[in-house]
């Protein structure tokens, strides 16, 4: 987690990149003004509501850089590589008009359930958050 210090060198560098001062970035960001001068004297740590609209006013803030100091400012376009996700070719052939939550379609037809299955679905959206979907058959 980060010191009071690093969250200060942080914010002053997001002020530096966005040209802006104390006070129009607490306008920004929606927050009251002396909030935002009790974080640069060291005297409170942002919450997460805080850290959140950062991201959200500001794309380029990186939630993992600011928080977890992994990642760059201003954020780099990340590419996802998915290659590892595919086993073969031949098991994405076999996964054609399925029901896209069993992968043996002769499993499917004969009415049994798959031992294969996908049991949940993550979603990561580029400002840090993340959904998940179960599934479950019923």
């Amino acid at each position: 987690m980060l010191n009071t210090q690093e969250i200060v060198k942080k914010l002053e560098m997001i002020f530096d990149y966005y040209q802006l001062n104390a006070s129009s970035f607490a306008d920004k960001i929606g927050v009251q003004r002396s909030s935002l001068s009790h974080l640069l004297s060291g005297r409170n740590k942002p919450s997460l509501e805080f850290v959140i609209k950062i991201t959200e006013c500001f794309p380029e803030v990186d939630l993992y850089w600011f928080l977890m100091n992994q990642g760059d400012f201003p954020r780099s376009e990340t590419k996802v590589d998915t290659t590892s996700e595919i086993v073969n070719t031949q098991k994405n052939e076999e996964l054609k008009e399925v029901n896209p939550f069993v992968i043996n379609q002769e499993k499917q037809k004969n009415n049994t359930k798959s031992t294969t299955s996908i049991e949940k679905v993550m979603i990561f959206y580029t400002n840090g958050t993340v959904k998940s979907y179960n599934y479950s058959e019923e």
